[in-house]
C-alpha cells in the first residue's frame, strides 16, 4: 500500500472586522497568537482583497460620487447604480460588455466584473475598490511578517471570480510576493512518460481557490488563510502575475476571431 508522501494544512485565521486605516499586519499577528498558530518556513498567507483594500482606505461612500452622462447611460443599460458605474469607469482599463447587474471589464490587466468593486463586506452605502497596487501591498505585508517571525514566507492577495459558462466562484490572485505565481511544467512527463507541451500550473490562483473554501463569501470573518506544506517555489522577490494577450487567449482569441469572421 502506498503511503501518503505530501499533505497540505490550512489554518483559517479569524480576525475582528477590519476598518479603514487599520494595521492589517498587526491584526494578523494578534489573531495568529490568539489562534495558537506560529508561522514557519515556507508558509503562505492568503489574504482577501477586501480586507487589504479596507485597511488601505479604498472604501468609497456612494453619496460622495456624482455620476456623469456615460455612467448614467451605462447604469440604466445594465441595471447598476450610476454612482457605482462612475467608479467602474474610473477604475477599469476597458468595458467589454455586460449583463443585468454586472459589466465585464478589464481592470489591472485581468477580467473583473464591475472593475472588482464590491458592496459586500462594506458598510451600508459604501463600496470597496480593489487594492491600488496588489503586488506592492503583498510585498509590504510579506516583509513585515518575515521580520516578525524570522522565516521565509509568501503572501498572495486574491479575489473571487466566475468562470466562463460555469456557475459559482473560484479564486484569482491579484498580487503575489515570496513565491512564483505560475510554474512552467513544460518538458515534464505525464504518467505515460509523454512530455507536456503547454502546461503551466496556476499556483497562486489555486492557492486562492483552496483558501476560499475556508474564507467563505459572507460573514465568516476569515480574511486570511495560512497554507502550510504547499511545496511551491519560494523566491525573495515579488513576481508580476503573468498575463497573455487577448489574441493569445483561447477564449478571447476565438471570440475576437468569430467577430471578425462574422463581418466578412
Amino acid at each position: 500500500m502506498n503511503s501518503v508522501k505530501n499533505y497540505i494544512q490550512m489554518f483559517g485565521i479569524q480576525t475582528p472586522i477590519i476598518k479603514e486605516g487599520d494595521d492589517i499586519v498587526q491584526i494578523l499577528e494578534i489573531s495568529l497568537e490568539e489562534a495558537g498558530v506560529v508561522p514557519v518556513e515556507g508558509d503562505i498567507f492568503v489574504l482577501a482583497e477586501s480586507a487589504v483594500s479596507t485597511a488601505e482606505k479604498r472604501v468609497i461612500e456612494l453619496a460622495s460620487i456624482i455620476p456623469g452622462e456615460e455612467s448614467q447611460l451605462l447604469g440604466k443599460k445594465y441595471g447598476i447604480d450610476p454612482r457605482e458605474m462612475e467608479l467602474v469607469i474610473k477604475e477599469c482599463d476597458e468595458i467589454l460588455g455586460g449583463v443585468p447587474g454586472a459589466v465585464l471589464t478589464i481592470t489591472k490587466g485581468v477580467l473583473a466584473p464591475n472593475a472588482g468593486i464590491d458592496a459586500s463586506n462594506a458598510p451600508e452605502g459604501r463600496v470597496v475598490l480593489l487594492p491600488e497596487n496588489p503586488q506592492k501591498s503583498s510585498e509590504y505585508i510579506r516583509k513585515r511578517l518575515e521580520q516578525r517571525y524570522s522565516c521565509r514566507l509568501g503572501v498572495v492577495i486574491g479575489d473571487s471570480r466566475t468562470q466562463p459558462l460555469r456557475l459559482g466562484c473560484t479564486g484569482i490572485a491579484l498580487g503575489v510576493s515570496g513565491f512564483l505565481p505560475v510554474e512552467d511544467a513544460r518538458g515534464t512527463c505525464d504518467i505515460y512518460r509523454k512530455p507536456l507541451m503547454v502546461t503551466h500550473k496556476a499556483v497562486a490562483d489555486n492557492l486562492i481557490s483552496a483558501a476560499e473554501l475556508m474564507m467563505g463569501e459572507a460573514g465568516e470573518r476569515i480574511p486570511c488563510v495560512l497554507i502550510r506544506g504547499s511545496q511551491i517555489n519560494m523566491v525573495d522577490e515579488s513576481p508580476e502575475m503573468p498575463k497573455i494577450s487577448m489574441e493569445g487567449c483561447m477564449y478571447f482569441g476565438n471570440i475576437i476571431k468569430g467577430r471578425t469572421e462574422s463581418k466578412v
